[in-house]
């Protein structure tokens, strides 16, 4: 029953084997566009069923995670953030033109203007 391929550690137990999260994400797709079932899964990446049913439990509580959070507008709020930060620079900076036109105004005289 044990795959000569793979080491064991104490007593006849096979070694843990790590799948990177590319790997895992690929197992996932294999199994939502049942291309492999479980057990086929666990076979051909040399796992324990039990890893693979995490894996899919993770991902699809994950992908509903992501899916719960991404509503329309939600973005829009901080963008209007930063567009009401802008506009007050704006207002900031137009409040400030105008007292120095009207310092250089002092200055120069009304004489240059007409």
């Amino acid at each position: 029953m044990t795959d000569p391929d793979r080491g064991t550690e104490h007593a006849g137990r096979r070694s843990k084997r790590y799948l990177t999260p590319l790997q895992k994400y690929e197992v996932f797709l294999q199994l939502v566009r049942q291309e492999m079932t479980v057990i086929e899964a666990a076979e051909h990446w040399q796992v324990d069923r039990g890893v693979i049913m995490r894996i899919r439990t993770v991902a699809k509580e994950g992908a509903l995670e992501v899916l719960a959070n991404s509503r329309p507008g939600r973005r829009a709020k901080e963008r209007d953030i930063e567009l009401d930060m802008a506009r007050a620079d704006a207002a900031r900076l137009d409040e400030a033109l105008k007292e120095m036109a009207v310092k250089l105004m002092l200055v120069e005289g009304k004489g240059r203007l007409g």
